[in-house]
């Protein structure tokens, strides 16, 4: 009887624990609705602009951990990229290894910068309900 109680107890101590964030991404720019803090957890789910965590499609969950796994060595060397001359949006993205910026037409970007934005706006026009 004892184990199934301890058994009962770590299972409880389990639920209600946070899944870890994959990473926070924050977009700006001049444009209406560009303003945008992305959170995405390891569990599937996203947090628009502070509002609670919503369920992600599979597809997005599956990107985003191909993501935080691509954008870890360019984390990890804190790269920054300069705007060019005609940026739309800016981007931050944080990860346990650091972080990287850029905007939408910096030179030299790494594809996983693209495949991050193109995931932060889906993400935010779907599950979040947003404009952009």
């Amino acid at each position: 009887m004892a184990a199934v109680l301890a058994a009962l107890a770590l299972a409880a101590a389990g639920c209600g624990s946070e899944a870890r964030d994959l990473f926070l991404v924050t977009r700006s720019g001049d444009v209406p609705g560009a303003r945008l803090t992305l959170r995405v957890t390891d569990d599937g789910r996203a947090s628009c602009n502070h509002r609670p965590l919503v369920q992600i499609t599979s597809a997005q969950l599956v990107s985003a951990r191909e993501v935080e796994r691509d954008v870890e060595d360019p984390a990890k060397a804190q790269l920054r990229l300069a705007p060019g001359p005609q940026p739309v949006f800016s981007y931050r993205v944080r990860t346990e290894e650091g972080g990287v910026a850029w905007s939408d037409d910096s030179a030299r970007q790494p594809a996983v910068l693209f495949k991050l934005a193109k995931l932060t706006r889906d993400v935010a026009k779907g599950v979040c309900r947003l404009a952009r």
